[in-house]
């Protein structure tokens, strides 16, 4: 069971603390709930995909990744822990990169789409919701605050996901306190920090 094929929306969507109005999780232990309302993934990410594998025509369009939201500009580079942005009528906090699963490779039919992501840090982002509101495509994303100027996506996912956390413990356990980062992700750093 997956609901990762979404589909756009052309009508104002109301997005709540869970997520958006009518999208569906199917394993809810590992997908959505509050640190994992919605997830990006950014638009500049599918010409790389698009050459790694052409035979896939889904690759043309926002979505394959099961993505709520695509856009420019909010690379994992680009995109910081914490990163308040207003949506619409909605505001919302980015709390953490994606970790890939296995649906990537069933979804894609290959078997190294989720080793790739992780050498790449190609991974997108979640976001918890602060003030929900209506959404629409279309809507600008707007930049109210940047909190942890330090901790950009692709460095927070190559420590927490791609191995990179060894002689960082100091940065483990700061991370494992900071109440932007999601539950689960301040569970893994603390866990890290011990190794």
């Amino acid at each position: 069971m997956s609901a990762i094929i979404k589909s756009p929306v052309g009508s104002p969507v109301m997005l709540g603390f869970d997520g958006l109005e009518g999208d569906q999780v199917a394993d809810i232990i590992h997908h959505g709930g509050r640190d994992k309302a919605i997830h990006l993934y950014p638009v500049e990410h599918y010409s790389f995909w698009r050459d790694r594998y052409p035979d896939l025509d889904f690759l043309d369009n926002p979505g394959a990744f099961g993505e709520n939201l695509s856009c420019r500009f909010l690379t994992e580079d680009e995109l910081h822990l914490g990163d308040i942005f207003r949506i619409g009528q909605a505001v919302v906090q980015c709390s953490h990169a994606r970790q890939p699963c296995w649906k990537l490779n069933h979804r894609f039919g290959k078997p190294d789409v989720l080793k790739t992501v992780v050498k790449s840090t190609k991974s997108g982002c979640y976001f918890r919701i602060l003030e929900p509101g209506l959404v629409a495509a279309g809507d600008a994303i707007i930049q109210i605050d940047r909190p942890r100027p330090d901790w950009p996506l692709s460095k927070l996912f190559r420590m927490i996901i791609g191995g990179h956390h060894k002689g960082r413990a100091a940065e483990l356990t700061a991370l494992s306190q900071m109440p932007e980062l999601a539950e689960n992700w301040r569970t893994r750093a603390s866990q890290l920090a011990a190794q």
